[in-house]
């Protein structure tokens, strides 16, 4: 007995006793970061929107097994937005259509959500009107042809089903339901209608793929009309990708309990508030490095020492060496080694004092 299989579905029911003051707590950080988002300048506000929306996009399709490139989705969102930024690079037709999916998504949050506008962000998931190596069927529901949709793991033979999806016969009528609700209802919190959107929405796992992804974007719709803008300044997919065993374990509890949902919604309040904590050390991140590229501004950078810098001031992975400087900017060791030893007389790289078999180099601390 999954929900849809309940009795008064889809009539959802939470303890508001419980849930009250942890809402209030998440609204409060989530009005306080909009609040200091706002006190930014407009260059310093783009940017804070594409590293989000950036990150929205990368982490939400790693959810699903899938990594795209961060040079080509950072390039096409800016594309997109009008966004003036160097080192733009060619975006795949697949980056660009869950881009323009989710765009479409916070940037018209207001605008009505229905059959037709769902099914181009289908289609903008799946150009090639494929999933991996087989043929879906795209801007269109599921239509069980080959069986049940059922969310499956294990190897053949030995698979575990998590959960099977209501026939494809009643999708019709189950989306139209969900239609009504997603733009006429107005008495839920927009943070709890965002969190029973993507309860609701995987539950009926309308298509045949890509239900996770579209799901995730009718959350953040939904947020952006809660924050009553479309600039994107915190990013709930990167913080479910950090928890995502839990994120996959509390679904399929929830699916297969009541449709009192309190659980769930008590797991989203949190996910989100995590999300916002994290959203305010990314934001000093942003400003770190547009104070960095002010200061620097007149200093000659090539192409690799910008690109490797800034990733710097992100989250690299591991201790730079030669050797990961030559692999990320593609030249050759004596390239890297000039590279890194020009700017450390520009004073911006400094050897680390860290040890281990080959020297290593970060940034110059007390920069400002």
């Amino acid at each position: 007995m999954y929900l849809y299989n309940k009795k008064n579905w889809p009539i959802f029911e939470w303890d508001s006793e419980k849930l009250l003051p942890l809402l209030a707590y998440v609204r409060n950080r989530q009005g306080k970061l909009i609040g200091k988002m706002g006190a930014l300048g407009f260059e310093l506000r783009n940017e804070a929107n594409l590293e989000i929306l950036t990150q929205e996009i990368i982490k939400s399709t790693e959810i699903e097994g899938e990594f795209l490139d961060r040079e080509q989705v950072r390039s096409s969102i800016a594309r997109r937005l009008g966004l003036d930024i160097s080192g733009l690079v060619y975006s795949e037709r697949n980056v660009d259509g869950i881009v323009d999916l989710m765009i479409d998504a916070t940037e018209k949050y207001e605008q009505e959500l229905n059959k037709e506008r769902l099914f181009s962000w289908h289609k903008s998931l799946f150009p090639t009107r494929q999933s991996g190596m087989y043929k879906i069927i795209v801007g269109n529901w599921r239509d069980d042809s080959t069986g049940p949709m059922q969310v499956v793991s294990g190897a053949i033979g030995r698979e575990k089903v998590h959960y099977q999806a209501p026939p494809a016969a009643q999708l019709e009528n189950e989306m139209r339901i969900f239609f009504d609700w997603f733009n006429l209802e107005q008495n839920t919190d927009l943070v709890l209608k965002s969190a029973i959107a993507h309860l609701w929405f995987v539950t009926l796992h309308p298509f045949e793929d890509g239900n996770g992804r579209i799901s995730r974007a009718l959350s953040d719709m939904l947020l952006a009309r809660s924050d009553e803008q479309s600039y994107r300044f915190y990013s709930m997919s990167t913080q479910i990708r950090k928890e995502r065993n839990a994120y996959y374990d509390i679904l399929e509890k929830t699916q297969k309990s009541g449709l009192d949902i309190t659980n769930w919604l008590e797991w989203f309040l949190n996910c989100l508030l995590r999300s916002l904590e994290n959203s305010e050390s990314l934001l000093e991140k942003i400003i770190y490095k547009h104070t960095f590229w002010l200061k620097h501004i007149r200093v000659n950078i090539n192409d690799r020492q910008r690109k490797i810098l800034n990733m710097l001031m992100d989250d690299f992975e591991g201790v730079l060496n030669t050797t990961k400087w030559a692999k990320i900017g593609k030249c050759s060791q004596d390239t890297a080694l000039r590279d890194i030893q020009d700017l450390i007389e520009k004073r911006i790289l400094t050897k680390s004092e860290q040890g281990g078999r080959s020297t290593n180099y970060e940034m110059k601390k007390n920069e400002f």
